[in-house]
């Protein structure tokens, strides 16, 4: 799979280009810009009168995060970022190692102390929020990023612990925001948005990686109950996708994160994945079977090496 890495940050793209060998997904300067979450939120940031945000983050490197003091590094972020509570994250990774909601000092220590010794994960509830494990990149890289985390409305799927059989949705309805993903497919310039997904989860306000990838985990919700988000506000936020997409010059297909304001339709951005990640669970093959008519997969991947084929 070549989900994250050199995968996804325009090396590979960059190679077959000049070898002259058709490759789906965008081209290696797309690639390269969204793999890079600071440069993605700054090619979009001129977007916000068109409803699409972006989160006010920090870069730092990872000597300066290991060269501090930890009551320093949390005053200057929560100080800049103007916020109670962070979210790091890898500065430049396509996968989800590495992101952490962190409430305190004694949080930061901890993930400070997982960088020193290089652990391959942070183990289930170790931080002050109930969380799963935390899969750690290896080797560090070299810069993380800092923002202000957003609470979002928590919607989970209870589990039966006598019987494992999934209960029913929950959704406290406390936030205007909730977290969504969705698919992007087409010609460069004219990009179309696929029907947004809702992953909701049992536990923590990150999604681990095994919701995120592995088959039966994670939940998701396609299209979104009308009781979260209404027919009209989730057409909003599907045009607001593409000009993101087509912004970025995304092309063939990727998939875009990002926080959709259940009442306007506005758009937070979290990330761009220009190669995400095919398993058995993944979403955008759902998200084309919503399709008016219906894209099985077949057709879907058909479609997608047809776009590769017709740009080379």
């Amino acid at each position: 799979m070549m989900h994250g890495g050199i995968g996804e940050d325009g090396t590979l793209q960059s190679l077959l280009q000049d070898a002259e060998i058709p490759y789906t997904g965008p081209g290696f300067l797309a690639s390269r810009t969204c793999i890079d979450k600071m440069s993605s939120s700054l090619a979009l940031e001129h977007l916000t009168t068109f409803g699409i945000l972006t989160i006010p983050k920090e870069v730092w490197s990872i000597q300066k995060i290991l060269n501090m003091s930890i009551s320093t590094i949390w005053n200057d972020l929560t100080r800049n970022l103007q916020c109670k509570t962070l979210c790091v994250k890898p500065a430049r990774d396509g996968c989800s190692s590495g992101v952490a909601k962190l409430c305190s000092t004694d949080d930061l220590r901890l993930y400070v102390k997982a960088l020193k010794e290089c652990l391959l994960q942070i183990p289930a509830n170790s931080l002050s929020k109930v969380h799963g494990v935390i899969e750690m990149p290896n080797p560090p890289p070299n810069s993380f990023i800092f923002e202000s985390f957003i609470d979002t409305d928590e919607i989970i799927v209870p589990s039966n612990s006598a019987s494992g059989k999934t209960g029913h949705l929950i959704w406290k309805g406390n936030s205007q925001w909730v977290e969504v993903t969705v698919g992007v497919i087409g010609r460069r310039g004219d990009m179309h948005s696929l029907t947004p997904s809702i992953t909701v989860k049992e536990t923590g306000d990150i999604l681990s990686l095994e919701e995120k990838f592995q088959g039966g985990t994670g939940i998701n919700l396609t299209p979104p109950p009308v009781t979260i988000i209404s027919e009209k506000v989730l057409q909003k936020c599907k045009e607001r996708i593409e000009m993101i997409a087509n912004t970025l010059e995304l092309e063939g297909f990727s998939r875009i994160d990002v926080f959709v304001n259940v009442h306007t339709g506005e758009v937070l951005v979290i990330e761009v994945n220009t190669v995400p990640g095919m398993t058995p669970s993944t979403v955008l093959i759902q998200q084309a079977l919503a399709e008016e008519p219906a894209m099985y997969p077949h057709d879907f991947f058909r479609a997608v090496l047809d776009l590769a084929l017709q740009r080379s």
